[in-house]
């Protein structure tokens, strides 16, 4: 054997393990003894005695509250201490992250406060871009402040708070328009593109059309249909399926548009509703063939 790749747990403990970490919680006794050793003989025995075996009868997980944190690093939203909140988006150019103070808060009033809860939000940030594992060119949008003294104590604030980050990251001191630019080493896939796929539907976007939007779309097809086959069959009859909502803004709303449809072509319209078809999609068929037009 030239080579051999660590597992899974040997490079957690390597990558992660710094002189502040307390404890090393494991729930696998074969674990245990494995990681004993190992930083017994590359460490010491001090280090490996931070190694600590759990045999409770909660699913390790639960017993310190891993999964709700788990959850929490892929919301958009991460609350702060003061009140305010942090919302993180990530897009294909760069990350955005805006700050606000929370409701009920008058910053306009308040520099100090302005300044505290800037203050937990960098904290927050680089915290956040190494649970989240972010690279690339991050924009913070932090609240505005008029005194370049406070502007100053941030942005020393948030080289301080990255520099221990594994991943190499630089600092750009605050814009005139209050925005802070940084660059975070991008050393593999972000948990969420590792942990989530492109939605198959809205492409990533989180947006689908409205039932307003395929109702229309429904119509110029139904119209297309109606034309072509005006002169060719006189009792010419078209189903179309699609889901319960559309159709609901069909029978009610847009209801004399179908009718008047209708009458003008005098054909005649069935319409059927699939609760298993995708919300934009839909299907014009000739119920006597079972043909799709």
């Amino acid at each position: 054997m030239v080579y051999n790749e660590p597992t899974l747990l040997e490079r957690t403990v390597r990558d992660f393990m710094t002189e502040d970490i307390e404890a090393i919680t494991v729930d696998s006794e074969e674990a245990f003894h494995k990681l004993r050793r190992a930083i017994t003989r590359f460490v010491g025995t001090r280090t490996a005695s931070k190694i600590k075996l759990y045999n409770g009868p909660t699913p390790i997980f639960q017993q310190f509250h891993i999964n709700e944190q788990v959850i929490d690093i892929f919301k958009r939203e991460v609350p702060l201490p003061s009140g305010g909140y942090l919302c993180i988006d990530e897009t294909e150019a760069l990350i955005a992250i805006d700050v606000n103070t929370g409701r009920g808060k008058k910053p306009k009033d308040q520099p100090e406060a302005i300044l505290q809860t800037n203050l937990e939000a960098a904290e927050e940030v680089a915290r956040q871009l190494r649970l989240r594992n972010i690279g690339g060119l991050v924009v913070i949008d932090f609240i505005d402040m008029r005194s370049q003294a406070d502007r100053e104590n941030l942005f020393k604030t948030m080289r301080r708070l990255v520099r221990n980050d594994r991943a190499k990251t630089k600092v750009l001191p605050l814009s005139k328009l209050g925005l802070m630019e940084m660059t975070r080493q991008r050393e593999h896939e972000s948990l969420k593109n590792t942990v989530f796929d492109t939605c198959p539907y809205c492409k990533g976007s989180g947006k689908i059309q409205s039932a307003m939007s395929v109702s229309v779309e429904i119509q110029r097809r139904l119209q297309e249909i109606l034309k072509s086959h005006h002169q060719n069959k006189k009792d010419l009859e078209i189903r179309i399926t699609m889901h319960p909502e559309v159709l609901a803004r069909l029978k009610n709303e847009d209801a004399n548009i179908l009718l008047e449809l209708e009458n003008k072509y005098g054909k005649s319209l069935s319409f059927r509703a699939d609760s298993n078809m995708h919300y934009e999609e839909f299907r014009c068929i000739d119920p006597v063939t079972n043909v799709e037009f």
